[in-house]
């Protein structure tokens, strides 16, 4: 069983659109979610959804999913730097101030969390778990510097056993290590990399079959080029900031 797992779009449609026409192009995956941060800091938020809910593509909040479709005041992001917090703030005005309610209303709607049985609910395991940001909470940022305990912390308050993958996003950095048998796999951005890497990105998760001899799950991270032009082209139209088109275009750096 071989998933697609695309986190943080962040309203960035050229982006979306090209992996998912990249992962369609494949012919080898068996399933596709998001992990939520379908919104903000890029102009396409309707958009974006529209074209999830048209591909049947199912998944999890994101912190920025949830504080706007729940009128939250802020994203309860983590800034950088002064300048960046301000920044933070006009994005999510922006987009409390023009998404549809029919938007709205699915944003308010995403679950916190999904556990996926590759093998069916017949077998115990192996169990996939898909969250935002950490099982505590959706804003809590899982970096890759975290330490095994950590990552054994958290599996435990999933319920995570060896052979099980936990997946999430949320730094838009990706990263996977495998922490006494247990899969943990972040899953990058595909809408905002901070990596250094402008191309968007998403992971796959393969588990094998154990009948035929094959073991613990797999993931491989893999990057898309797309019209990073065209997006940032419609950042700088809008009335977003014009530092949002220069994140996309230098892979998250601020020049």
């Amino acid at each position: 069983m071989r998933y697609a797992l695309i986190s943080d779009v962040h309203g960035n449609l050229p982006a979306l659109e090209a992996v998912l026409a990249h992962i369609g192009a494949r012919g080898d995956v068996d399933a596709m979610y998001h992990l939520g941060d379908l919104v903000g800091y890029a102009p396409w938020p309707d958009e974006v959804v529209a074209l999830l809910q048209e591909q049947r593509i199912q998944g999890i909040a994101g912190n920025y999913d949830s504080t706007v479709g729940l009128d939250h005041a802020h994203c309860g992001c983590r800034y950088e730097d002064p300048r960046q917090e301000a920044l933070s703030h006009e994005s999510f005005a922006w987009t409390v101030a023009r998404i549809s309610a029919a938007t709205k209303r699915y944003l308010a709607t995403l679950p916190f969390r999904l556990d996926l049985r590759p093998r069916g609910g017949h077998h115990a395991a192996p169990t996939l778990f898909l969250i935002h940001g950490a099982p505590t909470l959706n804003t809590l940022y899982w970096t890759a510097d975290r330490s095994d305990d950590f990552c054994l912390k958290m599996a435990w308050r999933l319920g995570a056993r060896p052979g099980d993958a936990v997946a999430f996003g949320h730094t838009h950095r990706p990263w996977q290590r495998t922490v006494d048998g247990i899969l943990f796999v972040n899953t990058g951005s595909v809408g905002r990399p901070k990596d250094g890497d402008p191309r968007a990105g998403y992971a796959l998760i393969t588990f094998g079959d154990p009948a035929a001899g094959e073991g613990a799950p797999t993931a491989e991270h893999v990057r898309v080029t797309y019209d990073v032009a065209r997006a940032a082209a419609g950042i700088r139209s809008s009335a977003l900031p014009d530092e949002f088109a220069e994140i996309l275009e230098t892979g998250g750096r601020l020049t």
